[in-house]
């Protein structure tokens, strides 16, 4: 091909990682890299196909991840700065002390300034000063890096929210690398710390998914794919005109792994929609490799078409490679300080022994041993990892042993939501006790309110994993499998379809909704433009209760703009487009002003419609003492006081009343206390009687907002406390005298 003109990324200099960071080794500075520039040729020269075309294989060489990964990778190896770092075990305890409080951001969005980037929004001085004041000591930026697909020589949008990422490069429709660094650096001068993501589980179709088609190299290796044989491509689906591949009914899947291909039907089909996602199988269209041979491919993917499985396990490991690089380029090259890992709890998958069962996809030994790698990686270059893993609280803990040093709580996520929703905390009391029974530590836990996702009915612990298993609820022997159905259709009913029709199911894994909409939804309001001052006020305060269940325990917590200013979800004619392949989730993902920058924005940037907002910007909270974000600082400065997130969580003991969570957390120090967390999810006023075995009788209960002695523990080692409807007590419950031993001399 023609010599085309080298153009080097940026200049050499330092990071802002290297400027804030001094832990982080000086030897471990970005360093650019070097792309070629290529004139669009059209997709064949002479001729030939793509694949034969040596101006397109190298452009897509260009933009590809592994080739950038390898590049990346080669600028740590002989290093010894990568080897200060202890990586082998998780430490999550380590991690909530670098950051217990989060925002989560989701770029498409936030609303900026006129002409302003995301990331320059999220670099803003005003927007750190508020986060500090609030108590916020970190923010999840959300995917960032470009993200959907190549066609040809153009790219093609995300088909999942940028969680289908092709490239390591910043998508110029969030900002720049210098913005991102200059991000970290105002983090870091205000004590934070900016968290990135890597997505070990998929991509999308990018430029390394075509020459993988395209038979390059290692490339195939990557993905789970597999060559169709030109004599079998009968059994193959064909691909509909302006389409690159068509998805495998359940009978095509079947032939398939009879014929030998594939594994065949796994243990679920995330985002099934009868006619578009059927299994989790893909056919490719024809496709010229770069040695002249026509190809159709099978290939794996968890969730959607466009987001095909890396495979964690071929020969070339050049899965592992990419995904590794992209975390490397994050954190050494960027200045994050910490990842999320999406989509990791499915990295493993093999095929059953028993004839007629599903293959092995969750919970498999190969995705807690990538977790370990990735996990132990970002730890020996000085940062941490969190993961969504949706599967069994037994997954979960075993994963944590060796993998990320945090996990979302998919713990005791449904179990708070159910609680409102019927004001009865009997299978949230059960879902925490579980979880302790099962081993994890609540402080490895990311408590969250709305995050980008859908509020998911995470029962795979009961539906799944325990079916069979006999559990007490509601005064009967009753099996998960029957808890899970039980709680998946009160929530549905409840909180979405005609009793609240602003609230939409999404596909088998949830509702689309706000935590605004699902508390209204919670309260019978079923039309939100009707709702007046006394609405607004009783969904702030319930509000805060969910607050308070999630930031008044160990562990980190977490909230997005949504949250921060009372959002509610869109009319579904408002994202009509988005909604046409059933993602129902973009309802809940409307555009906010969260520094009140552009009031007469309609909306933002990439042209998510703004919503309505119930609490205002962020400014105009922290104006108003009785504001939402006001109060909310009011429950962090608790919880940062006592060292709650460093607390140890020892009782969830029984209550009084159906309406009633009481959590018992002790606290650090050589002292005996204990902080409550007693919660009022009932729509009426309760007299709650605490007991548990771990108070001391004699000792005091304060309130620790107001310092007030509240009572005190008798001998039955109980006291009582009221509540008014939907309210939430934080106590300090102190040991006698006679029972300090830093009293006892005295």
């Amino acid at each position: 091909m023609d010599e085309q003109p080298e153009v080097p990324d940026e200049p050499t200099g330092m990071t802002y990682a290297e400027h804030f960071h001094p832990a982080r080794p000086r030897a471990l500075r970005h360093r650019p890299r070097v792309r070629q520039s290529f004139v669009r040729q059209g997709t064949a020269r002479d001729g030939e196909p793509v694949g034969t075309n040596p101006s397109y294989v190298a452009w897509l060489r260009s933009e590809s991840m592994l080739a950038d990964a390898d590049v990346i990778a080669r600028q740590f190896s002989g290093n010894g700065a990568m080897w200060q770092n202890p990586y082998a075990d998780p430490d999550p305890r380590l991690a909530v002390e670098t950051a217990s409080v989060w925002f989560t951001a989701y770029p498409l969005s936030l609303i900026t300034r006129p002409g302003q980037s995301f990331l320059a929004a999220l670099g803003e001085e005003e927007l750190w000063a508020a986060f500090a004041d609030v108590g916020i000591e970190a923010v999840h930026t959300g995917p960032v890096k470009r993200a959907g697909g190549i066609s040809g020589w153009s790219l093609t949008p995300s088909v999942d929210g940028h969680f289908d990422r092709i490239s390591t490069v910043i998508d110029p429709a969030f900002g720049t690398e210098a913005e991102f660094r200059a991000m970290c650096g105002m983090a870091t001068f205000h004590g934070g710390t900016i968290i990135d993501d890597v997505v070990p589980g998929h991509t999308g179709k990018g430029a390394d998914f075509r020459l993988a088609e395209m038979a390059y190299a290692d490339y195939p290796g990557i993905y789970h794919m597999v060559e169709i044989e030109p004599d079998d491509w009968h059994l193959l689906p064909e691909v509909p005109p302006g389409r690159d591949s068509v998805n495998l009914d359940a009978a095509a899947e079947e032939q398939l792994e009879k014929t030998g291909y594939i594994i065949g039907r796994l243990q679920r089909v995330i985002f099934y929609a009868p006619g578009v996602k059927e299994t989790n199988w893909s056919a490719t269209r024809p496709v010229t490799g770069v040695d002249g041979a026509v190809r159709r491919w099978v290939y794996l993917h968890y969730f959607k078409e466009g987001q095909p499985s890396i495979n964690w396990l071929d020969p070339t490991f050049a899965g592992m490679r990419l995904t590794i690089g992209d975390a490397l380029h994050s954190l050494a090259d960027l200045g994050s300080g910490a990842l999320r890992l999406d989509a990791n709890g499915f990295l493993g998958v093999e095929k059953s022994a028993a004839e007629g069962n599903p293959a092995w996809s969750e919970g498999h030994p190969l995705s807690e041993a990538a977790n370990h790698l990735i996990a132990s990686m970002v730890r020996k270059v000085g940062g941490f990892t969190f993961q969504e893993l949706n599967l069994t609280m037994d997954d979960i803990r075993q994963v944590g042993e060796a993998g990320a040093d945090l996990s979302y709580d998919f713990v005791t996520r449904p179990g708070y939501h159910h609680a409102l929703a019927t004001g009865d905390t009997e299978f949230l009391r059960l879902c925490v006790r579980t979880s302790l029974d099962t081993g994890i530590d609540p402080a490895s836990l990311v408590h969250a309110l709305q995050n980008h996702d859908e509020m998911t009915y995470e029962l795979v612990h009961w539906s799944t994993g325990h079916r069979d298993d006999v559990f007490t609820f509601r005064g009967a022997e009753t099996t998960g499998g029957e808890i899970g159905d039980t709680v998946r259709r009160e929530l549905a009913t409840r909180l979405a379809g005609e009793s609240a029709p602003y609230n939409l199911v999404f596909t088998t894994n949830g509702i689309a909704c706000t935590t605004a909409t699902v508390i209204a939804a919670a309260l019978g309001l079923r039309d939100l433009d009707a709702l007046d001052a006394d609405d607004v006020e009783c969904i702030r305060q319930i509000h805060l209760l969910l607050a308070m269940f999630n930031a008044m325990q160990p562990g980190v917590f977490a909230l997005s703009g949504w949250d921060i200013t009372g959002m509610l979800t869109l009319p579904p004619e408002r994202v009509a487009g988005l909604l046409a392949e059933g993602d129902t989730r973009w309802i809940h993902r409307a555009a906010h002003d969260l520094m009140g920058v552009a009031p007469d924005a309609t909306q933002s940037a990439e042209g998510m419609p703004r919503g309505r907002s119930l609490y205002g910007s962020v400014p105009d909270q922290l104006a108003d003492e009785a504001s939402f974000l006001r109060q909310l600082a009011a429950i962090l400065g608790v919880r940062k006081h006592y060292g709650i997130a460093t607390s140890r969580q020892v009782d969830v003991p029984d209550v009084s009343h159906r309406g009633l969570l009481v959590l018992v957390h002790e606290l650090d120090g050589s002292r005996p206390r204990h902080a409550l967390t007693v919660l009022n999810f009932a729509a009426e006023p309760v007299t709650a009687t605490v007991r548990s075995e771990v108070l001391v009788p004699g000792s005091s209960v304060v309130d620790m907002f107001t310092q007030e002695t509240v009572g005190v523990v008798d001998d039955l080692h109980a006291f009582t406390v009221d509540h008014n409807a939907h309210q939430g007590h934080a106590l300090l419950v102190e040991a006698p005298a006679a029972d300090r031993p830093d009293l006892r001399e005295e």
